[in-house]
């Protein structure tokens, strides 16, 4: 059985001065050739790597990052982890650190926006070298005012925070910002039916103060009134989001309408409250898109299987977290806490959810 079999069959864990004694040398020696940034001699080397080897030593990782010596990290924090969307923000960002030599670590907070601001917190104390801050949040001022605080803490520490998928709540915080054009998505796809004949839409799926999907209702808004329309408060609904939520607002809406619903077609805020507002249609006895057309947004893996496969909005999700490691680690946070903001384009994929309006 070699040495370090025996060991991991329970006794007692390696140290560096196992290691020294192993070599010939000294502590700080077998610590200087660890390290990588010192000047020791080729033979010394050798021996330390060759301890390192038989003996199976494992390196503190923790030791060499408080002295600045390990690998840099760079961390995401998103909503969830089993989310599609947070899913390939992660996925890029993972993608783009590893192949810049980072380590990268992801973390999710399930909407509470305290465990959010804290793991921000954590993240400065195990100084990681960039923070990427994934998705939306309503935004009220206790927020502001902490997110703010942690965004300056990161900046005066070397580190940096990028909000990616969401604006800077304050135009002075010292971030970058990696986002794709919200609005500009929301016009297009309200636009999109708008051709089609449709001029009684409805806007489902709301979040007040949400910095997501207040951008797509302006984006809904603004098409309206570009087409002489003026979007009635009927047509917002504020059921929230989900599948569950849509699904029960929606049947509502027909119950209360005497099984006709007061709209042609839905602007769903993502792709699962679109799944929602087909499965209420269907099963209220109406058709997608001969009696409704419905378009969502996001561009999920499930939406073209969906019967109809939906018509929806590509956010270019693996590209943000790509983005968002590239640039941080690209830009000068030398000259102080400096703002910045890149916009990505989204565009309409076209399936078989619209159709033309129904008559009358």
């Amino acid at each position: 059985m070699t040495e370090a079999a025996s060991r991991a069959g329970g006794q007692r864990r390696v140290t560096i001065r196992d290691v020294a004694e192993r070599a010939g040398v000294s502590v700080a020696t077998v610590s200087r050739v660890l390290a990588g940034n010192y000047p020791t001699s080729a033979a010394a080397r050798a021996k330390v790597l060759r301890a390192v080897k038989d003996l199976d030593y494992v390196i503190d990782a923790r030791a060499r990052a408080l002295a600045g010596t390990g690998p840099k990290t760079v961390a995401v924090i998103v909503q969830a982890v089993d989310s599609p969307f947070y899913a390939e923000v992660a996925q890029g960002v993972e993608q783009e650190a590893a192949a810049r030599g980072r380590l990268c670590l992801v973390c999710s907070h399930g909407g509470d926006v305290a465990r959010e601001l804290a793991l921000v917190q954590m993240m400065r104390e195990q100084r990681a070298e960039v923070v990427v801050l994934v998705g939306g949040a309503v935004e009220d001022e206790p927020y502001r005012v902490r997110l703010n605080e942690y965004a300056h803490a990161l900046s005066a520490a070397g580190s940096r925070l990028v909000l990616c998928g969401r604006p800077a709540p304050t135009p002075d915080m010292p971030v970058l910002v990696v986002e794709y054009d919200n609005e500009a998505g929301a016009y297009a796809i309200t636009s999109h039916l708008l051709s089609a004949g449709h001029r009684r839409i409805l806007f489902l799926g709301r979040i007040p103060g949400h910095s997501t999907f207040e951008p797509r209702l302006s984006g809904y808004r603004r098409a309206l009134a570009d087409h002489g329309l003026d979007p009635e408060p009927a047509q917002v609904s504020g059921s929230g989001m989900g599948r569950d939520n849509a699904y029960a607002a929606v049947r509502s809406m027909i119950a209360d309408s005497g099984g006709r619903p007061e709209f042609t077609a839905v602007f769903a805020g993502d792709d699962l409250v679109a799944a929602g507002a087909m499965a209420a249609l269907r099963d209220a006895g109406l058709r997608t898109p001969e009696d409704v057309s419905v378009v969502g947004y996001n561009n999920e893996h499930f939406a073209q299987d969906l019967n109809p496969p939906l018509t929806t909005v590509h956010i270019p999700s693996y590209e943000l977290g790509r983005e968002a490691v590239r640039i941080a680690l690209s830009e000068d946070v030398s000259g102080g806490p400096a703002q910045r903001r890149h916009l990505l384009g989204t565009h309409i994929v076209v399936r078989d959810s619209v159709g033309r309006a129904p008559r009358g």
